[in-house]
């Protein structure tokens, strides 16, 4: 059969639209989009803009992006770490530098002074007090389905500086919460769909600490997100305890 060129066009425009509709959803690789995300209605925990607020950024995040967006920027937010002993999951930097790493990710170096990494183009640090309830946020990207693991932990890993970042080794040391990693909101893109988890903040001496968002994916392969966070006293605060 001899096919005119506007029926060949139809034909590849249906083979096409086939191949896509077969095709998986491609996986993409998580980051901390909210170390201080404020819920609208705090008996309702949900992650969607039209949910809350977002009050503390991880370093140098861009002001204002498109939610789950910016693995398709340059660079890309997500940073693999690139482990120096295979054996040994502390031998990796803890913050991408862009670059070092399996994926180097955007540059979450320490600000000098700490405050030059938020604020103008870059989203607001983070203040809390200890016992003050803080919730973080990260998108699914296609991981929160059902034939993924439900065991998947989110770290919170918290230390103070000095004067330089702590090490992964420090920072393993200073865990101080496990997130479920698909504790996302339903009906949702899949690759989009806000994710997220709250933990108290413990006792610490007042000052400003490192929080390292730490998530593996598979044996091995880790990826991390950087904040630096201003803990004050364990006085009178607006924010939500539980």
């Amino acid at each position: 059969m001899h096919l005119t060129p506007p029926t060949l066009t139809a034909v590849l425009l249906s083979t096409l639209a086939l191949v896509s509709h077969l095709t998986p959803t491609v996986e993409a690789h998580s980051w901390a989009d909210c170390i201080d995300w404020r819920f609208k209605n705090p008996s309702r925990e949900a992650w969607g803009a039209s949910d809350g607020e977002c009050k503390g950024f991880a370093r140098r995040f861009p002001e204002g992006s498109e939610f789950g967006a910016l693995d398709h920027a340059n660079p890309s937010r997500h940073y693999q770490q690139k482990l120096e002993n295979k054996n040994d999951s502390d031998s990796a930097l803890p913050c991408s530098d862009h670059k070092h790493g399996k994926d180097v990710g955007s540059d979450e170096t320490l600000g000098n002074p700490v405050e030059s990494a938020y604020g103008g183009k870059y989203g607001p640090m983070t203040h809390t007090r200890v016992g003050d309830t803080l919730c973080v946020r990260w998108p699914a990207k296609n991981h929160a389905e059902d034939n993924e693991d439900d065991d998947m932990m989110v770290l919170i890993n918290l230390a103070q500086r000095e004067g330089k970042d702590p090490s992964q080794k420090e920072l393993t040391k200073s865990k101080v919460a496990e997130l479920p990693y698909k504790n996302c909101d339903k009906g949702k893109n899949p690759d989009r769909r806000p994710c997220g988890g709250c933990f108290k903040v413990p006792m610490r001496a007042s000052g400003t600490y490192l929080l390292q968002w730490r998530w593996m994916l598979n044996e091995g392969e880790w990826y991390t997100s950087c904040a630096d966070i201003q803990i004050g006293d364990s006085g009178s605060s607006s924010r939500r305890r539980k």
